[in-house]
């Protein structure tokens, strides 16, 4: 089994044309990330890690307790999967509001942003990364690539780097770069803008009404920018985008994924849905919620609640393989999750002690950052 850093015989594993169950197995797998209930592996944790080996794990904060916990949780998470697929051990660490690892309280992007400083957001995100990796992490859920200038407090608020979306976008820039250099890989989201969002997609389905050039004008500037640096993972919203789909909303859209995303801004890294469980998304049954994302051309399919609700979603995802054995479509999302495996694990810095969590510097930096960030 698997070992933190290691990577195993990764490389060398191939995704031919295969079709026997063990291969529609590991395919199905492969398109989950999936999260636990408590700071422990139990035992249903381990039983769904050797029925499904899924493609990575999301820690919340139910899940971290203090330094050398969590770097033995992803550590045992890691040991329960093969060495050739080491997991994405996922957090969402953003900064004010969205931060799980504790030690450094690091401001909101909103911050950042009116700073508009990227030296000094880059930084950031390369001290809070260093962070992360000490104790594991390989994937930030960060940063916020949406444009949003309303009220702090608001679904996206001052999760954004700015309203403008030049400003946006130098700043998502920069905090990839940041992230990078302290070897942790960052995923955009959410694909394609979720700043004009008035309601809270945990709760229910927004409607972003722009038309397609205000949208291509204003929400992808940061996306688009953020590809052309490199970025190689992207988290599509729990939206609806009436200019572009008037039904499924873009983690579930073909138009908005295949179409807008892969064919006309050329993407070819990974896609991630937001989590499958949210209330956005009530209306759609599970079975219906993972084969409009498969067939909108999502790699990585997100559960952020109970293990019982992604071993539904890895049975559905063998039955869709077997009903079209033709498709290249889990080949090719394998292929994908191999390349970010090999971008962000392969090389990566030695990992800092724990004691940089919440250090001295880390703090000052932070409170500098608030200090003359002040809009």
């Amino acid at each position: 089994m698997g070992s933190m850093g290691s990577m195993g015989s990764m490389g060398s594993m191939a995704y031919g044309e295969q079709t026997t169950l063990w291969d529609r197995k590991r395919r199905a797998g492969q398109r989950l990330v999936v999260s636990l209930p408590g700071p422990r592996v139990n035992d249903e944790v381990r039983w769904l890690c050797q029925e499904t080996a899924p493609a990575g794990f999301i820690l919340f904060s139910r899940n971290i307790e203090e330094p050398e916990q969590i770097y033995e949780l992803n550590r045992e998470l890691t040991s329960l999967l093969p060495d050739s697929l080491p997991p994405l051990l996922c957090v969402d660490q953003e900064g004010g509001r969205v931060q799980r690892l504790r030690g450094t309280d690091w401001p909101a992007a909103r911050w950042l942003g009116n700073l508009d400083d990227p030296q000094a957001t880059r930084r950031v995100a390369s001290r809070l990364g260093a962070e992360l990796a000490s104790v594991g992490f390989n994937i930030c859920l960060a940063p916020v690539a949406d444009v949003a200038d309303g009220p702090a407090e608001g679904p996206i608020g001052d999760r954004s780097f700015s309203g403008d979306p030049d400003r946006c976008a130098r700043h998502v820039v920069a905090f990839l770069s940041g992230l990078r250099h302290a070897g942790v890989g960052g995923m955009l989201k959410h694909f394609p803008g979720l700043g004009l969002a008035t309601v809270d997609s945990h709760e229910a389905l927004p409607d972003i009404e722009l038309d397609r050039p205000d949208l291509e004008r204003r929400d992808l500037t940061p996306f688009r920018a953020a590809m052309a640096a490199g970025a190689n993972a992207v988290m599509a919203a729990h939206a609806r985008y009436p200019a572009y789909d008037e039904d499924w909303p873009a983690s579930l859209s073909p138009r908005l994924l295949q179409g807008l995303l892969r064919r006309d801004m050329s993407f070819e890294g990974v896609i991630m849905t937001d989590d499958l469980e949210m209330g956005a998304l009530k209306r759609w049954s599970l079975e219906e919620r993972v084969m409009a994302a498969v067939q909108a051309d999502a790699d990585l399919l997100l559960f952020c609640g109970a293990p019982t609700r992604p071993l539904e979603a890895f049975e559905r995802l063998i039955r869709i393989q077997e009903d079209d054995p033709a498709s290249t479509a889990f080949q090719d999302s394998a292929r994908r999750l191999m390349r970010l495996r090999e971008e962000t694990l392969l090389g990566r810095p030695t990992p800092m002690p724990f004691r940089i969590i919440g250090n001295p510097q880390h703090r000052d930096l932070a409170m500098l950052i608030r200090a003359r960030g002040g809009a």
